[in-house]
């Protein structure tokens, strides 16, 4: 069958088991409406083909200006303010797992048209606005030769980078431009098939830990459970040694990762799993406890069986927990990040940034854009409020944002778009 029968296929499917929002649902917040679930031959499928930016920016709120700090990247993903303001831009795609049913040549033909025709740099960008007028005036090469870098982290003069098979320091001195030095692998990450190849990072409180998101090797198990060892897990590596365990399990995909600035307590936004209809299952953020298991595979939401999971497994079931606060089933969560301080001012001290890349597996398109969520006495506190949206016009996408980052010496935030390759910096408007 070729690309464009299976093409022809899936959109009449997809259109045939269309499906999408529903006035009377809630998929956000502590306590989100879970529909029942449905199974289709074909997942509803759509994506917002790219469009371009053709001289516009982002929206932002009133009292706000948005800036490209950079663009023409090579598929930016995450992002690292050093303590004397340069800004680090991961630049990379990874994944290498084969294909098992028609459906996921279908489905990887659909998201492959919501993707950028660049291909992935391999390296570590470095950006430098000395004037402060929100655009990079120096940018280099910064560590080049590197396999799908994306999480990042600093601690103690080092640079951490997790990339797609292995956690890499690299020494580091402020002002620098340039790193040559091959970086000393601190530990192997998991890398076999790498069906969901992303690798989070974040340093602990006091800088002995490193944080890293791995995300499983399938959608449910579909590839069996042997190939899901050390897989939808995060995982507590020693910054010294490398030696690591399991911190938190049953975590599909955990996509970014966070301190919270008060509590110190470890956050992550997590892709949930798809096939069970437009509404199932929601992306989540969630307080990461030591020791928990979260359901994936077997259940979701805490204890909500998912029937396609063999063998199934009550005891697992009756450990999972439930995550702290939902964002909409497949928004496709992919950025997290706590401003420090006085934060963006009025009304964006206290909470959280979302970077939302935007959903494939349901008709009406959701996601593709950065929300704040309101916090308070470290907890989530209110409804996601649209803080960068304009990334959709129509059906087409002009961008997609994956990482967003506090910088806390210009109090900006900054978002990497791996649409466009740019990324943009938002701060308030000087009077």
């Amino acid at each position: 069958m070729t690309i464009r029968l299976l093409f022809a296929t899936a959109a009449t499917l997809a259109l045939a088991a269309c499906g999408g929002s529903r006035a009377d649902i809630d998929q956000t917040g502590a306590r989100p409406d879970l529909p029942d679930q449905r199974q289709t031959l074909l997942p509803p499928m759509k994506i917002a083909t790219p469009e371009g930016w053709n001289g516009e920016e982002p929206i932002a709120p009133a009292g706000f200006t948005v800036t490209a700090l950079a663009t023409d990247l090579k598929v930016p993903r995450q992002l690292l303010v050093l303590p004397n303001g340069d800004i680090l831009v991961a630049e990379g795609s990874g994944g290498s797992a084969p294909t098992l049913r028609p459906k996921d040549v279908i489905a990887g033909y659909i998201k492959g048209l919501g993707k950028t025709p660049v291909k992935g740099g391999n390296q570590i960008t470095l950006l430098r606005d000395a004037d402060g007028d929100g655009k990079a005036e120096l940018r280099t090469a910064f560590i080049t030769g590197l396999n799908a870098p994306y999480g990042l982290a600093y601690v103690d003069g080092n640079i951490y980078v997790a990339a797609q098979d292995a956690l890499l320091r690299f020494p580091y001195r402020d002002g620098m431009t340039r790193i040559t030095l091959r970086g000393q692998e601190i530990t192997k990450l998991p890398g076999r098939v790498n069906h969901h190849w992303t690798k989070a990072l974040t340093a602990g409180p006091d800088g002995s830990k490193l944080y890293v998101g791995i995300g499983s090797n399938s959608n449910v198990g579909e590839r069996g459970l042997a190939i899901e060892e050390d897989r939808a897990v995060i995982w507590e590596v020693d910054r010294q040694t490398g030696a690591h365990r399991i911190y938190a399990s049953g975590i599909r995909n955990p996509t970014a990762l966070a301190i919270h600035p008060q509590t110190r307590a470890l956050w992550a936004v997590v892709n949930e799993r798809d096939e069970l209809g437009p509404l199932l299952v929601p992306d989540y953020m969630t307080a990461v406890r030591p020791g928990a298991f979260y359901g994936w595979p077997y259940s979701y939401w805490g204890q909500n069986i998912d029937p396609r999971v063999h063998p199934q497994k009550p005891d697992m079931v009756r450990r999972a927990i439930r995550p702290d606060y939902a964002l909409g089933s497949h928004v496709g969560a992919l950025g997290i990040s706590f401003p420090a301080g006085q934060g963006l001012g009025r009304g964006f001290i206290d909470g959280v940034f979302v970077g939302q890349h935007g959903s494939w597996n349901r008709q009406d398109l959701a996601g593709y854009k950065v929300v704040w969520i309101p916090f308070a006495n470290g907890r989530p506190a209110g409804k996601p409020q649209d803080f960068l949206t304009g990334f959709i016009k129509g059906d087409h996408a002009r961008g997609r944002p994956v990482g967003v980052t506090y910088d806390p010496i210009s109090g900006a935030l900054l978002v990497a778009d791996d649409l466009s390759n740019t990324v943009w910096r938002i701060n308030r408007r000087e009077r």
